[in-house]
């Protein structure tokens, strides 16, 4: 139930997000936000801080692009494969590819206009509503760190390994908004989609692993075939 309220609130808060930005207060508050990151009216590319911050942004935002979470997802269907996880080393890699074309596919319908150059502390290739970067760390770290939780049994480790994705999936949206990037909404707006797909791939492996218990199929996670295959016959 949890998984299936997180995925409907995403839902919602994006629509709500997506209105907003096309509205007058929307677009103010989206303009404070810029404003408060940027200062320095004699240099406007200056974000807010000492220099090192702007650094340790750029070093943490790179957390969140397609490169690094693309080698990151490697690692860990390697892994998964290892310990045979056969289901999660499926569904990883199909929901990291859906949240690249849910991303991909909701800025060419939106095609919002970024920033200013001006302001911009990276480069930028594309729309900005919603964040890629925002949108593809909560779905990947999201699902990873869900996939951990099974690991563990105590719940005070696995409300810890769901914090740090959550805090991971924060900090690559807020260094995005920090240097310039994209406008607050887009990056929130990120976050509810990316939010709401990764409990849907959650809520869709729980659905299949279910059904393949019931089959005594092969594509199951080592230890859901081994529960399934020492359980008494009736």
């Amino acid at each position: 139930m949890s998984a299936l309220f997180v995925a409907a609130t995403g839902v919602l808060v994006f629509v709500e997000v997506a209105d907003d930005m096309t509205e007058a207060d929307g677009q103010a508050f989206d303009h404070h936000v810029l404003a408060l990151m940027r200062p320095y009216a004699d240099d406007p590319g200056r974000p807010w801080g000492p220099w090192w911050l702007k650094e340790a942004a750029a070093d943490i935002t790179a957390l969140g692009g397609i490169s690094v979470l693309g080698l990151f997802a490697l690692i860990v269907i390697v892994f998964l494969v290892a310990q045979r996880k056969w289901l999660s080393a499926v569904l990883l890699p199909l929901g990291l590819a859906g949240g690249v074309a849910l991303s991909e596919g909701l800025k060419a319908v939106f095609e919002r206009e970024r920033p200013p150059v001006a302001v911009q502390a990276v480069e930028t290739i594309n729309a900005s509503f919603p964040s890629g970067h925002a949108l593809l760390s909560t779905v990947f770290y999201l699902t990873v760190a869900v996939m951990l939780t099974r690991a563990f049994p105590q719940k005070r480790l696995k409300a810890l390994v769901l914090g740090v994705g959550v805090l991971l999936a924060l900090l690559v949206g807020a260094t995005r908004i920090y240097l310039g990037a994209h406008w607050a909404s887009d990056v929130i707006a990120g976050w509810a989609v990316g939010a709401a797909w990764a409990m849907v791939l959650w809520l869709a492996a729980y659905a299949v692993e279910r059904f393949q218990k019931r089959r005594h199929a092969s594509l199951q996670d080592h230890e859901a075939r081994e529960r399934t295959q020492a359980a008494p016959k009736v």
